[in-house]
């Protein structure tokens, strides 16, 4: 099923498909990943206040190779096959992911039964407490170390900002700004505002990244809900969250990546705004 297709979950069947009374949850093991699913169930029980969830964590390669950056390990799954494997095998009922990670062609029975709301698109930089003062990129010191494992990110920052260095970081939001904090290596570090603002930590950004600076990667901000393409139960219980301006928005950057057959080894940047209901944006490949 594609994107778009969840815009008409909203039109699906008004008939009632028996469900269960517990609804299981897959979810990465992370504190992003475990309030974004908490997110979405938390949506759910304000329309179904009688459904209970069960939240099933699990850990993916990307969560366990932390020694390289994303585009070595290589492959286009890295944070969600071992959550679509529990859907296969009916462990879990839904996943939820953070839309970037989940790649533009899913497997075969597997669908997105809903994009939910999406958040500030943006990166952010967060900096070292040393360098407090510094109100622009271009203000750092000569030879400054900013953290990121992305290519997307490196490309385009070292192009707009030649002085400074960037290095790889892996971990998850917690580990990473405990590196930035005590490691003494990195002067900043570049994240998503998305999931900075939903675990309530937006006193630590130093600098919001602009389009003049920075295209987001495609769905940046977006979390997506994966279930199994025959579950028309978890299908019509998802079609009440979709956001379908979201959805369409979405839409368009991932055809556009997938045009360009890109991943976490392909530095691809995006930046959309919707009109009506037609998507325009701009985005780039950049050579590094």
């Amino acid at each position: 099923m594609d994107l778009m297709q969840t815009t008409q979950h909203n039109e699906v069947v008004q008939t009632t498909h028996s469900r269960p009374s517990v609804i299981n949850v897959g979810s990465r093991c992370s504190q992003l990943a475990l309030c974004q699913t908490e997110l979405v169930i938390n949506r759910l029980k304000i329309i179904n206040p009688s459904l209970g969830f069960n939240v099933i964590k699990m850990s993916t390669k990307g969560d366990e190779i932390l020694d390289k950056a994303l585009s070595k390990i290589g492959g286009k799954s890295l944070f969600t096959k071992e959550l679509e494997v529990a859907l296969y095998e009916k462990k879990v009922d839904f996943v939820v992911h953070s839309l970037k990670d989940l790649p533009t062609t899913l497997p075969p029975g597997l669908v997105i039964g809903a994009v939910i709301e999406r958040d500030d698109p943006r990166d952010c930089v967060i900096l070292h407490k040393k360098h407090n003062a510094i109100k622009r990129l271009s203000d750092l010191p000569k030879g400054s170390v900013i953290g990121t494992s992305s290519l997307r990110r490196i490309s385009q920052l070292s192009r707009h900002f030649p002085h400074l260095t960037f290095e790889n970081i892996r971990g998850n939001l917690n580990t990473r700004l405990r590196k930035l904090d005590d490691d003494n290596k990195y002067d900043g570090i570049v994240l998503a505002v998305a999931g900075i603002d939903r675990l309530g930590w937006q006193e630590r950004i130093s600098l919001y990244l602009e389009k003049q600076d920075m295209l987001y990667a495609v769905s940046q901000g977006a979390m997506a809900v994966e279930c199994r393409s025959d579950d028309t139960a978890t299908l019509q219980l998802l079609s009440v969250i979709n956001h379908a301006e979201t959805a369409i928005r979405v839409t368009a950057e991932r055809t556009f990546m997938r045009k360009l057959d890109g991943g976490c080894s392909v530095p691809i940047g995006t930046w959309s705004t919707l009109f009506g209901r037609q998507a325009r944006g701009v985005g780039s490949g950049v050579q590094l």
